[in-house]
């Protein structure tokens, strides 16, 4: 799956950011040049510098344009019609754990590869970061504030703790699954789910 306000570009800019996302994914933040990502993208080098002023500015706008995307994608999942709220949740959840590969997700973990890596290196992809995963808390917490009023879900504690703590987990069992080369993790992680959940 991938958050920000503001109107999608289109044309080579979109290219590169597409292309950034693939690369990135893949092979992290420092190993990747430039000159790779235009490669990827089929574009000359001077159209990046058309459109960003930097690595630094290109990767912030790489962060938004990829949850631009998985929000929108978050959001299909979460609005099935005649669904519970837990049952469109755990659709989210499994959503999740079907995207991920653990050797090529195609920019689709760009959070999980990016993370720690970037956070110390900019501060500005830092930001884009806090904001586009506080925008997925934000849904996880609104769907346990629907399961809590349709009663498909009970938790214990407050909703915004019980959302935080969800994606805490899911974040770290996607890395725990790529070190591991094994998606144990995230099946744990989608059985952890339905306990804290209280639907098993």
């Amino acid at each position: 799956m991938a958050v920000t306000s503001g109107t999608r570009s289109t044309g080579t800019r979109q290219d590169i950011l597409d292309a950034g996302q693939v690369v990135m994914a893949r092979k992290g933040w420092a190993a990747v040049g430039i000159n790779e990502v235009l490669g990827a993208a089929g574009v000359p080098k001077g159209s990046f510098y058309h459109w960003f002023s930097s690595k630094d500015a290109f990767g912030e706008a790489m962060m938004r344009s990829y949850f631009t995307d998985y929000l929108a994608e978050m959001d299909a999942v979460l609005a099935r019609p005649g669904a519970s709220a837990a049952e469109r949740l755990m659709a989210y959840w499994r959503s999740w754990r079907e995207g991920q590969s653990l050797e090529d997700c195609r920019g689709k973990c760009l959070a999980v590869k990016l993370g720690a890596e970037v956070a110390d290196l900019s501060e500005p992809m830092r930001l884009a970061l806090k904001e586009g995963t506080t925008s997925i808390i934000d849904r996880v917490e609104r769907m346990i504030d629907e399961g809590l009023s349709d009663g498909s879900v009970s938790v214990s504690g407050g909703s915004r703790a019980v959302a935080q703590t969800l994606y805490d987990m899911w974040l770290g069992a996607s890395v725990m699954a790529k070190i591991h080369r094994d998606p144990a993790p995230m099946d744990n992680a989608l059985t952890s789910t339905e306990h804290l959940l209280h639907l098993a």
